[in-house]
């Protein structure tokens, strides 16, 4: 990480210098919040914690319950979210507690005694090459934690307004500012019911399935129910089962399955269980079932195997449903021309769906990672505001792939098991391999627009799909020799990155093509660097750029490389030694050749602020990335 930039400052560097103007919590609520969210769990803390790194927007961020979430919930993190929690700085501490799952095994009933159950398949749990990161599992409440920290450390100093929720919005089209116009109810003990007017410029509903904000919009979830009761439980528990420290999927004879995961700390463990069918209009709570339920149920599905349950931590009994909300945001389709959306919803209350993909909380930050950083444009005024109707036409699409997976996964993990005949491998272990991409949650591809390119120049880096999330892969940076992930340059801090990948004669040398691309994006009239970047700001602002050469690092100077890529930064025009990195030729893993790269020509590679591919463009197309550019920023 880089700090020092503006002068030495000692301490913690992720605790960021506060802004000037940071909220006096002791005072009564503010009149107009440019961004009030409603609801502090995964989406609600991923929207948070990116608007909070910009002083300029005030944010408030709302929660009906008087404390942080400390137990229960979700857990799963794919590798995607991990990638994502790299951008956020936290990534690695989430590898350091959480555990990780490598092996997933299948269980079905033995033929020799179908009251039994025998292992029948195992498999790794992430295919090779998929991402450098793992898929791991840890408490909802440490995710919630770990944004937590990230908005108290920021400029901002961002913390959650608990006891309030909002009770109803109201949103006036004609306003030239502030105008939706939300009424806050408090919670807290001694103020229930109390309520407070409070306008914003937009507001965004992460408040679960039941969303306040959703019905206020007028939006609706459809979908349908399996009339299925599942339990889960959280708990410490002494077993002969071989696979308590793996994910197990366990089908039984007649009793029903159970999704079992390893929890960290290394001895906690979570299971969903399987419990009754319901009728057509029966509902969980009718049955009156509990925990005891529960474990009396894994008890008989676990046979031969015991289980003593110590400790029960949480535990829940819901039923399945597969539902999507009929719109993701205010503005009805038939006014998308002439108005933006100032409402907008992420997470649970626009798509609800089973857990036992692990999926729900990765696609709710994945949608408020999507939404982040073009909140954070329009307001600072480096996009116009009808950016955000990209958010419905992105991540409507990705919830309904999710929405539709789901629906099926849980009747493969809910029905009894077969025999195949002539097939040694169990269905649900085929279809669990087949959907491996899916659930690592990296097929998300949004479509052709504004803020994603034509595919013409796909061929030139066919391993950087457009549209898809941007592949990390070994590098190692010139000026200090430092082997890192290339991917792991991308900040979760509203800039774009444009990669510049060298030809095989390239060495950043004048009248190379990496050196013409970047004297055009430093010096030239219509280059977007310098288009839409403030005077007073940093050259890398808004557009970082930086280059991977084919050359080991010990045969390239770095003071030899474009200014473009060593530019002078700060009150002080310190040099910022980390945009030129080579192919890590001593591990063998060449990213080159990892990713298809066209090693003759190179290629420019732009990546959006939430990790995605955005284009792949010649090198020599200066045109092409200008006139890409000017699609979606405005002129500073």
């Amino acid at each position: 990480m880089q700090f020092h930039l503006d002068g030495f400052r000692p301490g913690d560097p992720d605790v960021l210098a506060p802004a000037p103007d940071v909220r006096d919590r002791s005072a009564p609520l503010p009149g107009t919040i440019d961004v009030l969210i409603a609801g502090c769990g995964p989406a609600g803390l991923c929207l948070a914690a990116q608007l909070a790194g910009e002083p300029s927007i005030r944010t408030m961020i709302v929660e009906p319950k008087l404390v942080p979430m400390e137990k229960g919930q979700a857990d799963g993190i794919n590798v995607r979210s991990m990638e994502m929690f790299q951008a956020f700085g936290f990534a690695e501490k989430v590898k350091r507690e959480s555990v990780w799952i490598n092996e997933t095994t299948f269980w079905s009933p033995d033929p020799e005694n179908p009251a039994q159950i025998r292992r029948v398949g195992r498999v790794q749990d992430v295919a090779d090459g998929l991402s450098e990161m793992p898929h791991v599992l840890i408490n909802q409440a440490r995710v919630h934690d770990l944004f937590l920290d990230v908005m108290k450390n920021s400029p901002t100093r961002l913390e959650p307004d608990y006891g309030l929720k909002i009770a109803d919005l109201a949103v006036d089209p004609t306003a030239a500012d502030y105008p939706v116009t939300v009424t806050l109810e408090h919670t807290a003990p001694g103020r229930e019911g109390e309520r407070e007017a409070i306008r914003a410029r937009y507001v965004v509903g992460c408040d679960g399935a039941r969303s306040t904000v959703r019905q206020a919009i007028g939006g609706a979830l459809h979908g349908d129910t399996a009339h299925q009761a599942w339990g889960v439980m959280d708990i410490l528990a002494v077993t002969d089962f071989p696979d308590f420290r793996m994910k197990a999927i366990i089908q039984s004879n007649g009793e029903g399955a159970i999704l079992f995961l390893p929890r960290e700390g290394g001895y906690l463990v979570r299971l969903y269980v399987e419990l009754d069918q319901l009728a057509e209009h029966e509902r969980v709570a009718d049955r009156g079932m509990g925990v005891d339920d529960i474990i009396g149920k894994a008890k008989r599905i676990l046979a031969p195997y015991s289980l003593d349950v110590k400790e029960v931590v949480w535990w829940s009994i819901y039923e399945i449903g597969h539902r999507l909300t009929d719109r993701f945001d205010d503005v009805p389709a038939d006014q998308a021309a002439t108005r933006s959306p100032r409402v907008m919803l992420a997470g649970d209350a626009c798509h609800t769906h089973s857990p036992k993909a692990g999926q729900g909380m990765n696609v709710s930050m994945g949608d408020a990672f999507n939404l982040g950083w073009k909140l954070r444009a329009v307001l600072t005024g480096r996009a116009a505001p009808a950016l955000l109707h990209s958010y419905t036409a992105e991540r409507r699409a990705a919830a309904k792939s999710l929405v539709d997976f789901d629906h099926r996964w849980s009747r493969m993990v809910g029905s009894r098991a077969e025999d195949d005949g002539e097939n040694p491998m169990p269905r649900v272990q085929r279809e669990f391999i087949a959907n491996g991409e899916f659930t690592a949650g990296l097929t998300v591809c949004y479509d052709p627009s504004a803020l994603i390119g034509a595919g013409q120049h796909q061929a030139l880096a066919p391993g950087y799909p457009i549209g898809m999330r941007f592949h990390s892969a070994p590098v190692i940076r010139l000026a200090d020799a430092m082997p890192m992930q290339l991917g792991h340059a991308i900040d979760a801090d509203g800039r774009w990155r444009v990669f510049v990948f060298a030809g095989q004669d390239d060495r950043g040398q004048p009248d190379a093509p990496t050196a013409r691309l970047c004297q055009f994006l430093e010096t030239a009239e219509a280059s977007p660097v310098r288009r839409f970047t403030r005077p007073n700001e940093d050259i890398d602002a808004v557009i970082d750029v930086r280059a991977v050469f084919q050359q080991g690092f010990r045969d390239l100077e770095f003071p030899s490389m474009p200014s473009l890529l060593r530019p002078h930064k700060g009150r002080y025009g310190l040099c910022d030694y980390e945009k030129v990195f080579c192919a890590d030729l001593k591990s063998g893993d060449d990213i080159f050749a990892m990713r298809g790269i066209d090693r003759s020509q190179g290629c420019a590679v732009v990546v959006r602020p939430d990790q995605y591919v955005a284009h792949v463009l010649p090198l020599g197309d200066h045109a092409g990335i200008a006139d890409f550019f000017s699609g979606i920023l405005m002129p500073q």
